[in-house]
């Protein structure tokens, strides 16, 4: 769940639209000896700058230059935990998953309570088999009054219940979240956890009737929601349904994984 992970930074947040910064690939290195108050601001106003142009280029797919971002912000201010968990991200995406649990730990212990780092680090443990210590972390971030966008982690947590089989934690998680909801991206995905909770429960019709209320609100459904849905069909035997889902994930989605396993006809 991607979106969930970049968290709406606030860094992110006004998108940068013109920023004078240093030469890409240029070390911000401050002498110990200074220790003023402007030198101190200056060096963190550094270190968000290139921090925000790392998340930026981030979303926009740019790993590697993302990643010589962070790097540049760490270099201009080593105890500025969102370069780290920005970093970390990063590392995430290109499969450095050591590199990416060294630096969310390492931006933990500099922000501990921090909601955003914490839902991320949470999401990132689930991602890698280690669900039962994800749990905490996305209660930290829960429980946080400042946290801007709470139902993003009951999303996660939920998410990673269904993974344990926690099923009763995971219907309450992402009911809490659609009611938290207030956007229709973050109400598609509680639902489409939903539809996968309820599958697994053997609830069919009502997996049908929350695909359904997320296709009339005009939802682009991704790959694995399209193929849960067509999972959904199949089992309730309405075959035209499952046809016009498989059409659509054929149109969209050719080359995906789903479609792939609904051509082998592998609907388990």
């Amino acid at each position: 769940m991607m979106q969930s992970i970049v968290r709406r930074l606030p860094l992110v947040a006004a998108w940068m639209a013109a920023l004078a910064v240093l030469p890409l690939g240029a070390q911000v290195v401050v002498p110990e000896s200074m220790h003023s108050n402007e030198t101190v601001s200056n060096v963190r106003n550094q270190a968000q700058i290139h921090t925000e142009l790392a998340a930026l280029y981030f979303q926009a797919g740019s790993m590697p230059v993302a990643l010589e971002e962070t790097n540049i912000a760490i270099a201009a201010d080593p105890r500025y935990a969102s370069a780290y968990n920005v970093r970390a991200l990063v590392h995430t995406i290109l499969r450095e998953f050591d590199g990416a649990d060294a630096d969310f730990k390492k931006a933990l212990s500099l922000a501990p309570n921090d909601p955003d780092i914490n839902n991320n680090y949470g999401w990132f443990l689930c991602q890698r088999g280690r669900e039962r210590e994800s749990f905490p972390h996305f209660m930290i971030a829960i429980k946080n009054p400042l946290y801007a966008t709470p139902e993003r982690a009951y999303i996660n947590a939920g998410s990673c219940a269904i993974k344990v089989g926690n099923l009763e934690d995971a219907r309450a998680h992402l009911l809490q979240a659609l009611r938290m909801a207030g956007d229709r991206e973050t109400v598609s995905l509680a639902q489409i956890q939903l539809i996968s909770l309820a599958y697994k429960e053997g609830k069919m019709t009502e997996a049908r009737n929350r695909l359904q209320e997320i296709m009339q609100a005009g939802v682009t459904l991704p790959p694995d929601a399209l193929w849960l849905g067509i999972r959904v069909e199949h089992k309730l035997g309405h075959l035209s349904e499952e046809k016009s889902l498989a059409a659509q994930l054929k149109r969209l989605y050719p080359t995906s994984e789903e479609y792939q396993a609904y051509l082998s006809g592998n609907y388990e």
